[in-house]
């Protein structure tokens, strides 16, 4: 059973764990938050504990804890116990981890950008003989230099599904007008100038989707927070590095700004089911963070000074401003700073300016003796050239369009999955012998062999109905072939599960039974039945004239098919291989999903249904709108034995349900 609150376990200390930390505990889902070791900012976060005692290297004595507080959920902040394979320390234990396997973060590097070949050489030893990075450095790439602007993308990645955050801007260099050595990050700000809607198609495209594929190619999926370094050139965006974990202090910045519950997000990312998630950020915002640091950084720093925040400020000033620690430490009251980059002010306004000046602001209000921080985070995108058109927040994943789409007419795909993904664990806990699928899949199948009845068959059932086509067919007063959809809709679903139909049912749902209108759609119904090879053994008729206007009628049915005993059903997916063709069967027209959008498109038109078809000679526009949906039983059912996976093309069109039949390790390539 799945639960409904969790015990979560944060692992690290720094500001991009405190305000993971913080999201984190928005969440309905948290019952209980441990973060080892934490910081002085962590601990004071409500439902929060900090576990100082334990370490991120600290491998099984961290799953012995877990096991012990029954934590329900790993996160881990800084990269070198990834790279190291703690996510295996976990995963033999049966514990979600939201991050990457040991192969897969083997894509963490760093990058250093010399601009002569005095600082080249000086890095090369740096690394390969001083060993300032450790085994890290045994090998080194060298790569074209790049120039340009840098951009971070923070995408969330269940091993196919990529959804990114608003692209960030940090900056590296300690002092003003990006002078002196690279730090860790003195600030952030988002969303950017540069990374308008185009670029960011782009860099997923033509970088991220390719780099995901990629590593399911080497059989090494990417499961986590995968860091994106891009640098914008003269010829487009190009990779700079990849990081794999949350990148700080981008995550001080885009956190405030993310919509959508963290935990829900990170679940869907361990258990693949990301692409049901919406991953939304904040439209009409800019967010800007802006570092304090121990004096002498990136060198030599002391620590153990005395920290002051003025009262009225706290770890969570209001709702648009926030206090993120990263080097401190809280003992018997006092809060002390504990390293470089000591803490750090979040602020978020409606814009970039707003976001700067309350940033700022905010950081005032802290001291401690040799405070140092820049003073023109965000520069690039005020300097004249750019603070006049400065851009609003938007998900990445999903670029705005124009034009009829599902949305505009009412019709949220989105939605749609969101609610799947949320009966998931409800359903889930019905399961008996026999359940063999989780909802999501077109069928249901059910095999009466695992539930007890020796070398019984394999059950798949499928429901539907037919949209809003059924309105086209009350307008123009024909309703015989609308029972031609219904069966076709639910017998080609459980086709894709490589079943024969042998039954159905129907439900038919009026205002006030008219018995000629019921009767020509049952004909319709049994029309459907004889083509599918199945047969009509019942249905409910219910008058509901409260619910139903004068006239309105609406359809739902129901078929069962079996798959023999000891035979393959769809799809057979580790059976796939690249190079297997993909061959479309032919629709009749457009079938029973998308009339929402086909409707508002008639409308928009200004034409009527009574008009002739443009595409159908000698048809009305009604008429060609109500041509049945195909019945695929019988040319599939005769090659059913070389078929390895069948996808139904309803909701969601091409781009929806072709996947559903795929491992997640191929893609399909359409000609049209």
């Amino acid at each position: 059973m799945v639960k409904e609150r969790l015990c979560v376990l944060l692992i690290g200390n720094g500001g991009r764990e405190h305000a993971l930390a913080w999201k984190l505990s928005q969440s309905p889902r948290l019952e209980k938050l441990y973060i080892t070791p934490g910081n002085g900012g962590t601990g004071q976060i409500p439902r929060a504990e900090n576990v100082p005692y334990l370490k991120p290297d600290m491998f099984l004595d961290l799953q012995v804890f877990a096991r012990k507080f029954r934590v329900d959920l790993v996160i881990m902040g800084p990269e070198a116990p990834l790279v190291a394979g703690i996510e295996e320390t976990f995963r033999s234990a049966g514990i979600p981890f939201f991050g990457p396997s040991k192969m897969a973060a083997q894509m963490e590097k760093g990058v250093i950008l010399p601009v002569s070949k005095d600082q080249a050489q000086d890095a090369l030893k740096e690394m390969m003989v001083d060993k300032a990075f450790g085994s890290a450095g045994n090998e080194v790439v060298i790569e074209e230099f790049l120039t340009g602007q840098e951009l971070s993308f923070l995408s969330f990645v269940d091993g196919y599904t990529i959804k990114s955050l608003v692209p960030a801007q940090d900056h590296k260099q300690v002092y003003d007008n990006d002078q002196g050595p690279n730090t860790g990050g003195m600030g952030c700000y988002a969303p950017t100038p540069i990374a308008d809607k185009g670029l960011i198609e782009e860099v997923h495209r033509k970088i991220l989707q390719p780099t995901i594929a990629g590593m399911r190619t080497e059989h090494m999926p990417f499961k986590g927070l995968l860091f994106t370094g891009i640098m914008v050139t003269s010829s487009g965006p190009k990779t700079l590095e990849y990081n794999t974990r949350f990148g700080d202090p981008e995550t001080q910045t885009l956190l405030p700004l993310m919509e959508s519950d963290l935990i829900e997000v990170m679940l869907a990312c361990t258990d693949g089911y990301l692409d049901t998630i919406d991953v939304a950020c904040k439209s009409g915002f800019s967010s800007v963070t802006v570092v304090a640091c121990s004096g002498g950084y990136p060198g030599s720093y002391t620590t153990g000074e005395p920290i002051t925040i003025d009262s009225g400020a706290s770890s969570n000033t209001d709702a648009n401003t926030h206090i993120f620690h990263s080097g401190t430490s809280l003992a018997s009251g006092t809060l002390k700073t504990a390293g470089g980059r000591v803490i750090a002010a979040t602020a978020v306004a409606p814009t970039l300016q707003g976001a700067v000046a309350n940033a700022y602001s905010t950081l005032s209000t802290i001291s401690f003796p040799g405070i140092h921080y820049r003073r023109d985070i965000a520069h690039r995108a005020l300097s004249p050239s750019t603070s006049s058109s400065l851009p609003v927040a938007q998900s990445s994943s999903a670029p705005k369009t124009s034009g009829f789409t599902y949305a505009s007419s009412g019709v949220s795909i989105t939605n749609g999955n969101k609610f799947v993904s949320a009966i998931k664990p409800l359903v889930a806990t019905t399961r008996i012998s026999g359940s063999i699928a989780t909802i999501g899949s077109f069928g249901g199948p059910f095999d009466l062999h695992l539930a007890g009845y020796p070398n019984g068959p394999r059950l798949v059932s499928g429901m539907d109905g037919v949209g809003t086509k059924i309105r086209i067919a009350q307008r123009m007063k024909k309703h015989d072939t609308i029972g031609i959809d219904l069966v076709a809709m639910c017998v080609n679903d459980i086709l894709c599960e490589g079943a024969k139909p042998f039954q159905f049912m129907d439900t038919y749902s009026c205002n006030k039974l008219d018995v000629n209108i019921a009767t020509e759609v049952v004909k319709g119904v049994v029309m459907g039945c004889k083509e599918a090879g199945c047969a009509l053994v019942g249905g409910e008729t219910a008058e509901m004239g409260d619910i139903y206007r004068e006239g309105e009628y609406d359809l739902i049915g129901s078929a069962t098919g079996a798959i023999g005993y000891g035979m393959a059903s769809l799809p057979r997916k580790s059976d796939m291989r690249e190079g297997d063709v993909v061959l479309g069967l032919a629709s009749s027209g457009c079938h029973s999903n998308g009339f929402s959008l086909v409707q508002k498109m008639v409308e928009k038109s200004g034409l009527e249904y009574t008009d002739p078809a443009p595409w159908a000679a000698k048809l009305t526009i009604g008429a060609a709108l109500l041509t049945p949906t195909r019945i695929y039983v019988k040319p599939l059912l005769a090659a059913i034995e070389k078929v390895k996976g069948a996808a139904h093309i309803t909701g969601g069109g091409l781009l929806e349900n072709v996947p559903r039949c795929l491992p997640r390790n191929l893609a399909a390539e359409l000609d049209f």
